[in-house]
């Protein structure tokens, strides 16, 4: 694991435990409460009274699955960031990483950014 993917779980993390922080994940991929709830498809005040909720925590491992998977094509984790939320994606119709975990698609994610970093182009 490089040290760039360490500090950014690290970043990710609930301090004091073994979970992902909703607001540090938020605050790393620049996301509203409301948009991180979205996404994870829970009610916002989950975020806050029940982070352990293992519907959000699996939507954060998502996420986090997804930036690690980022950072071996681009090590810098803010380009890594970038390139999740913002980079349209033709194949996928134009949506971007974030879309595609946002829809449950975390595995086909993963899978075209492991074949980008495998050389595939397209």
């Amino acid at each position: 694991m490089s040290a760039a993917l360490s500090t950014v779980l690290e970043m990710a993390r609930e301090p004091g435990t073994s979970r992902f922080s909703a607001s540090g994940v938020a605050k790393l991929l620049d996301l509203q409460q409301q948009d991180l709830a979205d996404l994870a498809r829970v009610h916002r005040n989950t975020l806050r009274t029940h982070p352990e909720s293992p519907k959000l925590q699996t939507a954060l491992r998502d996420l986090m699955r997804v930036i690690s998977a980022a950072t071996v094509i681009q090590p810098d984790p803010q380009r890594a960031v970038f390139l999740v939320k913002n980079e349209p994606i033709p194949a996928f119709r134009h949506r971007t990483l974030l879309q595609l975990v946002q829809d449950g698609r975390t595995e086909d994610a993963i899978g075209y950014l492991e074949s980008v970093s495998a050389g595939f182009v397209g």
